[in-house]
């Protein structure tokens, strides 16, 4: 392969180790470690952060290996984005992981063509992994365009597009008085959750603990479109108890089965967003749902349960509802 890969990684060594081997065994020319540092109150995060960099030094190919490492904790929303930022100082496109996607082995070869297809087109500003469309295939191509730039965890870009990334979204004061997410999203319920979130992102910028939000208004801002594959590249191991956001292991994006890439690929003959599978994720992430009385009490109970039990409270809770 020829592009480099970037892996942002915390405190969770074990599965740091799983996504390094997919790493290793890609054997990319070029390295970059993105790393977080300890948090001030927790005293075992020093311990946890040392081991999790103890994995990335397993490097038996010939590779150059660039490190940015925190010395202080940045947090989830900062560490990210600044690392990404740096890591396109360094180099002109990049395969970027987090330390809980493992991808298929496949993925790294998907996106390896398909920086080097796309990279003078503008219009594309993303490559993804995750296909959250559960089962449904969009078109008879190898991948198809998405106005989503679904980022969990795997995914592929240029410097060229994330020269517009901007944490403070100061673009947004311009466009919020305009029918612009209405015209991209064609849902009302949908632009209006999604105004809310840039809204909070802008005015809370300082304090932010996320960067993805930031990501997809830069990429929407820009008219961007994601190369989406037809079958799921990346599993998102890390819903668990451990987690800072998302702990809960019954999420439908949690430890998605993993499907390998079929080469050589078909390419799509036309660059047009598909319109089906917008409206599905759109759908899916951004029409808000009222949740049961079972999933309320669900919640309630698990939430007076140790932290680590949660995630098998909950399973429990659901195998006696059936489920």
């Amino acid at each position: 392969m020829n592009a480099p890969v970037a892996l942002i990684l915390f405190n969770r060594p074990d599965l740091t180790a799983a996504v390094f081997a997919r790493v290793a065994a890609a054997r990319p020319p070029k390295l970059l470690l993105v790393a977080d540092g300890p948090r001030r109150h927790e005293p075992r995060d020093v311990e946890k952060c040392a081991l999790a960099r103890k994995v990335v030094e397993q490097i038996d190919w010939d590779c150059e290996v660039l490190r940015n490492y925190s010395d202080v904790n940045l947090g989830c929303g900062r560490r990210p984005a600044t690392g990404i930022t740096w890591v396109f100082d360094q180099v002109d496109r990049a395969i970027i992981l987090e330390d809980d996607c493992v991808p298929d082995p496949t993925f790294f070869r998907f996106c390896d063509i398909l920086l080097e297809r796309f990279q003078e087109d503008e219009r594309i500003m993303q490559i993804s992994g995750n296909n959250f469309q559960f089962g449904r295939r969009r078109g008879t191509y190898s991948y198809f365009f998405s106005r989503y730039n679904i980022c969990a965890g795997a995914w592929a870009t240029w410097r060229r597009a994330w020269r517009h990334f901007d944490f403070t979204l100061s673009l947004w004061p311009t466009l919020r008085g305009t029918p612009w997410l209405q015209d991209i999203l064609d849902i009302p319920v949908a632009a209006a959750h999604w105004a809310r979130v840039f809204q909070t992102a802008h005015e809370e910028h300082d304090t932010a603990d996320y960067w993805d939000y930031q990501w997809t208004f830069a990429f929407w801002a820009q008219s961007g479109l994601a190369v989406a594959p037809n079958c799921n590249l990346v599993s998102n191991l890390g819903y668990r108890y451990d987690a800072t956001h998302s702990k809960d292991g019954t999420s439908r994006g949690a430890n998605l089965p993993t499907r390998a890439m079929v080469f050589p690929l078909e390419h799509p003959p036309y660059v047009v967003a598909d319109g089906d599978a917008d409206r599905f994720f759109t759908t899916l992430s951004a029409v808000p749902k009222q949740p049961s009385l079972y999933h309320r009490v669900r919640n309630t109970v698990a939430s007076m349960i140790p932290e680590p039990l949660r995630p098998v409270a909950k399973s429990v809770l659901n195998l006696m509802r059936g489920r």
